[in-house]
């Protein structure tokens, strides 16, 4: 499966913008896992979770296809960053306590991915897929992003993106599957940090190639309009969904 490069052209706008997760993320995980020696965050991007991770377990391994993603990543002393597709991890066999990709799975050769995960995962460790969908915003913004997500870029989003917002529920996931307590990102962003964060997205990428164009620039005048004082914080929740099973 050839890899789907949306993101390396951005990784510094993606280091600085994606949302981080929660503690509770990671705390959840821990607390399936047997032992939390090592965890291997796969599609790691710019390390968001993976440094989370290593707040819990012994070490951490975070893969990452894109060179220029890793090279962007958060160093940690207890996380290896290395370039590494997410069907050939290089890991020994049963080595690993838990596997995580975040808003990440979507773009794997799953079948390739599950069959690795199986041979690197210690019996009984854990697979988690994470990802989140359209944001929440308040009332006096949150038109204004929905149309810019739906009727502006909407048409440009890869194929795989419905995965997302359909939370990962139409995977096929032949584990033992766990239910994931609710959980949610919760941001307080300015109107510039929403507007990097949007800029980071594979469907803005793909109507720049379309039209020649950003279609950004207008979804920020109408975003500031809309916003008010830009310096103003806003809460922004962004809800997570779970698959998460035995190996």
């Amino acid at each position: 499966m050839t890899f789907k490069d949306h993101f390396s052209s951005r990784s510094s706008d993606y280091a600085a913008y994606r949302p981080t997760y929660p503690a509770s993320v990671v705390d959840y995980l821990a607390s399936l896992c047997g032992d939390t020696e090592l965890a291997l965050d796969v599609g790691c991007g710019s390390g968001q979770l993976s440094v989370l991770l290593a707040e819990r377990f012994g070490r951490v391994i975070a893969t990452d296809a894109s060179a220029q993603q890793v090279a962007k990543a958060e160093p940690h002393p207890r996380v290896e960053y290395r370039v590494a597709a997410a069907e050939a991890s290089g890991l020994a066999n049963r080595s690993v306590d838990l596997i995580t990709a975040a808003q990440a799975a979507h773009w794997f050769d799953l079948p390739a991915f599950y069959a690795e995960a199986r041979r690197i995962g210690k019996p009984g460790g854990v697979l988690a897929l994470i990802t989140y969908g359209v944001l929440e915003a308040d009332p006096e913004i949150n038109p204004v992003v929905q149309h810019f997500y739906k009727e502006v870029v909407g048409p440009y989003w890869p194929p795989e993106r419905r995965h997302v917002e359909e939370g990962y529920r139409s995977f096929d996931f032949p584990f033992a599957e766990i239910a994931a307590p609710p959980l949610a990102i919760t941001v307080h962003w300015r109107a510039a940090d929403l507007i990097g964060y949007t800029d980071t997205w594979s469907a803005v990428r793909g109507a720049e190639k379309a039209l020649g164009r950003s279609p950004v620039d207008v979804f920020q005048r109408n975003l500031v309009e809309a916003w008010g004082d830009p310096e103003q914080r806003r809460t922004i929740r962004f809800p997570l969904s779970f698959r998460v099973g035995r190996l």
